[in-house]
């Protein structure tokens, strides 16, 4: 009885399944013949009636969309492209000689140096190098902001045009304390960019990062302020001051020297660096701030070099950690770790163990912030300091002074001839004429691109006595001898380190 009630039970099943497949079928087959009976159409429209989806506020609260198309379109034009060259000769080869390297680096290099043009006696021939970078018109009169490592050990420097006009530029002045070179080009009808109080710029606005990185001209990223006054310890001056502007817009190589402008397409920093561990773009740029911008140019174009004010103290950013260290009540600011003997700050009252906590009413919480803060004065600048000691507060006004203790601005000869002749000079002081048993002279004391550079093998530190035969003992000599001078020029004089005379030539016709 079991096995007949199991058997009739499995037909029923059965016929179960059946009915489902059949109905599944027709399904399908209805389905294929209403397929083929109706078409289908897409349409294509020649444009997208959208909305922006992003908005920003407005320094004044007023609500906008999120468009970069019209910034772009407003600071492309005053974004330059910046060709270096130099013509490595068999003297300049000859101080880095790349077969001498150890065999991975040799392996990493392969034979291009090995492989280059020879003369019959074995020695490389003349060899151009060459560098690229971006640049800011910042006026009419076509100066034009970069980055000092963009043009440094150049003997040559291009500036090509958003239109692709190409000019040679001259070498105003250089900042390598700072990073940023001020170049000049002849050139009419030039678009220029603004510059804004970096002061305002707040972390998570956005800002564009305009340049020409890896060969690509013209290029516009995007992305916010994603700090300020940061240091990443990468210029190794003696007197550096790094406080940049950090952006998650990306900058790779090529980009230094370029852009980074706010949406109104106002400049707010000087693209320098990368954070990355592959030399490209990691999420992290930095930038110069365009107060510091602003006063390196201010300075090179009144002063002809810049006029750094110094407190004169060794500083560290407080944290917990320090406030361990030193066994003191933790606050936000600056430890003054040491104090020079007669520095400005001495003068002053400031002592080491104070906390710098304000300059003029300005807080200050990081050494960078400090750093930026004062390099905005020149000697002779007076600036009040608000610290902590013991727990107290106190103000101190400091008188800013130069390197050298004093608060004199040391001004450079501003002719137009020494920016060709490319290189900052100093008038020789006394003890040294007396040690090298000259009456005086005039010191290189840098090379930039220009015709020393191009056209000799004259290095830094290099003491000009005479120039065509004539004496020179200041560098008003040297101006008054070479203004209006067509053809050959000869230089005399001598190096500290290697005595004798050594004699330089090179042509002053363009």
């Amino acid at each position: 009885m079991k096995n007949k009630l199991t058997v009739q039970k499995g037909w029923k099943i059965y016929l179960f399944s059946a009915l489902i497949a059949l109905v599944v079928s027709f399904a399908v087959l209805k389905g294929n013949q209403w397929s083929q009976d109706k078409s289908v159409t897409i349409q294509q429209v020649s444009g997208v009636n959208g909305h922006h989806v992003l908005y920003t506020a407005d320094n004044d609260g007023n609500i906008k969309p999120l468009d970069f198309t019209n910034t772009s379109e407003k600071v492309l034009d005053a974004v330059v492209h910046i060709r270096s060259s130099r013509t490595m000769t068999n003297g300049n080869v000859q101080q880095f000689d790349y077969r001498q390297l150890p065999d991975p680096f040799r392996e990493f290099f392969g034979d291009r140096f090995n492989d280059a043009p020879q003369s019959p006696d074995g020695n490389l021939q003349p060899q151009p190098m060459y560098g690229t970078g971006s640049g800011v018109i910042i006026n009419k009169e076509g100066y034009i902001i970069t980055n000092n490592h963009v043009i440094d050990d150049a003997d040559e420097v291009q500036v090509t045009l958003y239109n692709n006009e190409t000019y040679d530029a001259t070498v105003i002045g250089t900042d390598p304390t700072t990073d940023l070179a001020l170049l000049q080009i002849k050139a009419d009808n030039l678009k220029t960019m603004a510059m804004v109080n970096s002061d305002d710029v707040e972390v998570g606005e956005w800002v564009l990062a305009v340049g020409n990185p890896m060969g690509l001209n013209s290029t516009v990223t995007a992305g916010i302020v994603s700090a300020k006054a940061r240091n990443i310890n990468i210029n190794k001056e003696k007197f550096a001051v790094e406080s940049f502007i950090q952006t998650d817009a990306a900058i790779n190589p090529g980009n230094s020297g370029g852009a980074l402008v706010n949406l109104e397409g106002n400049l707010i920093g000087i693209n320098t660096a990368i954070a990355s561990r592959t030399g490209t773009y990691n999420g992290y740029g930095f930038a110069v701030p365009s107060n510091i911008v602003t006063k390196v140019v201010e300075d090179i174009l009144n002063y002809g070099s810049v006029q750094r004010g110094m407190l004169g103290v060794t500083i560290r950013t407080m944290d917990g950690t320090l406030a361990q260290e030193k066994n003191v009540d933790f606050s936000k600011g600056v430890w003054v770790e040491n104090v020079g003997e007669n520095s400005a700050a001495d003068k002053a009252g400031i002592e080491a163990g104070d906390i710098i906590i304000k300059v003029n009413d300005v807080l200050v919480n990081t050494s960078p912030r400090l750093q930026e803060i004062i390099a905005s004065k020149r000697p002779g600048d007076k600036v009040n300091v608000a610290v902590k000691r013991n727990g107290k507060e106190k103000s101190f006004d400091v008188v800013l002074e130069n390197s050298k203790g004093t608060t004199a601005i040391m001004k450079k000869e501003k002719k137009e001839v020494l920016n060709l002749l490319g290189a900052d000079f100093e008038t020789l002081d006394a003890d040294t004429a007396k040690k090298l048993n000259i009456d005086g002279g005039v010191k290189v004391v840098r090379l930039y691109p220009g015709k020393i550079r191009k056209e000799t093998q004259m290095r830094e530190g290099f003491i000009i006595t005479h120039i065509d035969g004539k004496e020179v003992k200041n560098i008003e000599d040297v101006a008054a001898i070479l203004e209006d001078k067509d053809g050959g020029v000869l230089l005399e004089g001598t190096y500290e380190d290697k005595p004798g005379s050594h004699y330089y030539a090179f042509g002053m016709d363009s």
